[in-house]
């Protein structure tokens, strides 16, 4: 009777401990915005999670987030923002980078003209961090590209850490909320 005791013991204690490390997960991996990154992600063609995991890497989902020139969930320099802007047809002003609906309207419809552009995640992830002119760099050159339309690696660090963190967090994402249905903000 006492060695079925403890073992139900330490077998609540074992739930309680799995239970708390994914609260804790969950947590380090929250999911704001689900209702815009749901809408963008499909009519945009892209995976939902990829999103997660691009803004989980460019900002921790702080919609006030600034980094050099990119603002925003995801992000986008005032340069990228003017050119959707003008492809979407919105009427846009900086300030409106801050707003997560835009922010990732936006986000969504440049990573998906570079996932079509390049016809590879990866490289577009490389894009979205570098740039479009260093990617068409790196692509034409035989270091760094075989065949002129995959990426075998990327000089830049940073983008390679990037694109791997990215890789991981859409991981990640999918794994905690690929499961269930996700609640909204």
């Amino acid at each position: 009777m006492k060695k079925t005791i403890k073992f139900v013991f330490a077998a609540l204690a074992l739930v309680l401990l799995v239970n708390a490390g994914v609260r804790a997960l969950y947590a380090k991996f929250p999911l704001k915005y689900s209702e815009y990154i749901e809408k963008y992600s499909a009519e945009y063609g892209l995976s939902k999670y990829m999103v997660s995991g691009v803004i989980y890497a460019e900002s921790r989902f702080d919609n006030k987030a600034h980094s050099g020139l990119a603002r925003g969930l995801m992000q986008i320099t005032d340069a990228t923002a003017d050119w959707v802007a003008e492809k979407l047809g919105i009427d846009y002003d900086y300030d409106m980078a801050e707003e997560p609906e835009i922010n990732i309207k936006m986000g969504c419809y440049y990573l998906s003209c570079l996932i079509e552009k390049y016809h590879n995640e990866e490289t577009a992830l490389a894009a979205y961090n570098a740039g479009m002119g260093n990617v068409s760099k790196w692509l034409a050159d035989a270091r760094y590209s075989s065949d002129g339309e995959t990426l075998d690696d990327i000089p830049y660090g940073e983008t390679k850490r990037y694109v791997k963190r990215v890789k991981v967090f859409t991981y990640i994402y999918e794994q905690l909320y690929g499961k269930k249905e996700i609640e909204n903000d």
